[in-house]
C-alpha cells in the first residue's frame, strides 16, 4: 500500500512547535502564602464561632454536653498515665539525681511547680487530646465533608458551622482545661514517686510544692490549657470541614490536623509563659 501522496485529500501533518516554559514563580508564590491562607481561614472560622456563640447562647449545649463526656471517656486514663510515666522519668529521675547530690530531693517538690504545673503537664494534656480526640473530630468532618453532608445541610438551609463545628470547638475549650486538673495531680504524683525512690520524706516534699505554689501558677495553667483546646478544636475542625479528595483526602487532613495543631500549641506556649514570666516575675523566685 502506497502513501498518499501530500495535498490528496489529506490533512497536513501537525507541525510541531518548541515548547515555551511557562514561569513557576507564580505557582512557587502560592504554595509558599498557602499556610498564610490557611491560618487566616482558620481565624475567621474560629471568630464565626465565637460570634454564633455569643449572639445565640442558646441551643448547642446538649452537643457540647456530649462531647465533653465523649472528650473525658477517651481521654482521661492516656492523660494519667502520660503525666504518671512523664512526671516519674524524665524530671523526676532526672532532676531528682541532681537535688540528691547536694543532699535536698525534697526540693523536687518545688521543682515540680514549675516543671509540673507550667509546663510538661499542660502540654501532655493537651498532647493527648489532640491525638485522640482532635484526630476524631477531624475524620469525623472529613468523612461528611466527602458524604457531601455539609451541602446538604447548606441546601436545607442549616448552618453546619454551628450545628457541627461550634459544640466540638466549645467542648474541646472546656474539657481541656478540666482535664488539665487531673494532668497536674498525676504530675505531682510521678514527682512524689520520683522523691520516694531517691528516699525524700514525702512530708517535706509536699510541703515544698505547697510553699511554692501560688493561685497566678493554678489559673495561668488552667488557662493556657483551655486556649490550647480552643487552637485544637478549631484547627481539627477546619481541616475537617475542609477536606477533600475522598478517603485519602481524609487522612491527609487528620495528618496536617495533628501536626499543625502541635506546632499552634508550642508557639502559644512560649508567648504564654514569656508573658507569664514577664508580668509576675515573683513566681519564678523559689523559697
Amino acid at each position: 500500500m502506497t502513501n498518499p501522496m501530500p495535498g490528496a485529500g489529506t490533512s497536513a501533518p501537525p507541525k510541531y512547535t518548541k515548547a515555551v516554559s511557562v514561569p513557576r514563580f507564580g505557582k512557587g508564590l502560592r504554595i509558599a502564602l498557602k499556610p498564610l491562607r490557611q491560618a487566616g481561614e482558620m481565624l475567621a472560622l474560629m471568630l464565626e464561632v465565637f460570634t454564633s456563640a455569643i449572639t445565640k447562647p442558646t441551643g448547642y449545649w446538649g452537643d457540647v454536653r456530649e462531647q465533653m463526656f465523649e472528650t473525658l471517656k477517651l481521654c482521661w486514663l492516656p492523660a494519667m498515665v502520660s503525666c504518671t510515666s512523664f512526671g516519674f522519668s524524665a524530671p523526676g529521675l532526672q532532676a531528682g539525681n541532681i537535688f540528691l547530690l547536694f543532699g535536698i530531693p525534697e526540693r523536687l517538690g518545688s521543682f515540680f511547680l514549675m516543671a509540673s504545673v507550667r509546663e510538661f503537664a499542660p502540654w501532655i494534656n493537651a498532647m493527648v487530646i489532640a491525638g485522640v480526640m482532635g484526630t476524631a473530630i477531624t475524620a469525623d468532618l472529613g468523612a461528611r465533608r466527602i458524604r457531601e453532608e455539609f451541602d446538604a445541610m447548606e441546601v436545607l438551609g442549616v448552618d453546619p458551622v454551628r450545628t457541627i463545628i461550634l459544640p466540638r470547638v466549645i467542648a474541646l475549650t472546656i474539657m481541656t482545661g478540666l482535664m488539665n486538673i487531673v494532668a497536674l495531680t498525676f504530675g505531682v504524683i510521678g514527682g512524689w514517686w520520683a522523691s520516694v525512690y531517691y528516699s525524700a520524706n514525702t512530708a517535706a516534699y509536699f510541703g515544698n510544692f505547697w510553699a511554692n505554689a501560688t493561685t497566678t501558677d493554678m489559673w495561668c495553667s488552667v488557662l493556657k490549657t483551655s486556649i490550647f483546646g480552643l487552637i485544637i478544636g478549631v484547627v481539627c475542625c477546619y481541616k475537617g470541614y475542609r477536606a477533600e479528595g475522598g478517603p485519602i483526602g481524609v487522612g491527609r487532613a487528620v495528618n496536617q490536623a495533628v501536626v499543625i495543631a502541635f506546632a499552634g500549641i508550642w508557639v502559644f506556649n512560649v508567648v504564654f509563659t514569656t508573658l507569664m514570666l514577664g508580668l509576675a516575675p515573683e513566681i519564678a523566685v523559689y523559697r
